[in-house]
């Protein structure tokens, strides 16, 4: 019966020690000493400042505002104005064009006269010029050779030129222009009514195809060209088509 007493009491004594302590939890840890031993290499210490919210407050207008840094703008990383080419206006920076291309002319050797006419192929060649500021004016030159048969005999017809271009940017990239030229003309073979030299004049235009900011592009062009020959005015329909190279 003592012994009865004491075991119930050695039970009632630990429950009692167990219940203090689940009443007053210690969740401290073990501190860990960071001291370098000898031999033994001490560990980084952790830098809390990188987790630490800037919480200073904000000076002007937007005092008490939390601080955030802005976020990158997407067209900021674009590349800037000095990695690309200079452009005025509509029109990239290319100052120069050069022109190759088919011709087709509808000479008239006697006026308007359609038995006295004969259809002549051959070579456009133009160089344009366009102007720093007025992009949209250029200055002109301009070489037509066509060969062609006239009454059984070989013909060749000349053309050398210089003007002024006008152009203007349309939608899709392309370029419309229209140009007027005057210079000096030659026709091949020698007849008994008239020399084989005379003054011509070309007024017309054009499209080019394949954007105003591309090197390379394709052109189509349509003039109408007026000369005298034989004591006589001819007003002779020409079109072209070809490349253009723009530097």
């Amino acid at each position: 019966m003592k012994q009865s007493a004491v075991l119930l009491g050695a039970i009632l004594v630990i429950f009692s020690i167990r219940a203090n302590a689940q009443e007053n939890p210690n969740y401290t840890l073990p501190q860990v000493s960071l001291v370098q031993d000898a031999g033994t290499s001490a560990l980084p210490a952790v830098n809390t400042e990188m987790f630490a919210m800037n919480t200073a407050p904000v000076a002007g207008p937007l005092a008490g505002a939390t601080s955030a840094a802005p976020l990158p703008n997407s067209s900021s990383s674009a590349a800037s104005p000095q990695d690309r080419p200079p452009v005025f206006g509509v029109f990239q920076n290319y100052s120069w064009q050069i022109y190759a291309g088919y011709t087709f002319v509808r000479f008239y050797v006697v006026g308007g006269h359609p038995s006295v006419a004969e259809n002549m192929n051959g070579l456009d060649l133009g160089l344009v010029y366009f102007l720093p500021k007025v992009t949209w004016i250029g200055i002109e030159g301009q070489y037509v050779g066509a060969w062609g048969s006239l009454i059984n005999h070989g013909s060749q017809f000349d053309l050398g030129m210089g003007g002024a271009r006008f152009r203007w940017s349309i939608p899709l990239g392309m370029v419309i222009w229209a140009h007027g030229l005057g210079g000096y003309s030659k026709f091949i073979p020698q007849t008994a009514f008239g020399g084989q030299d005379a003054w011509a004049y070309e007024v017309g235009g054009g499209l080019d195809i394949g954007g105003h900011a591309r090197r390379w592009g394709y052109r189509v062009e349509a003039d109408w060209v007026g000369t005298r020959y034989f004591n006589t005015y001819q007003n002779s329909p020409r079109i072209s088509a070809g490349i253009v190279f723009k530097y």
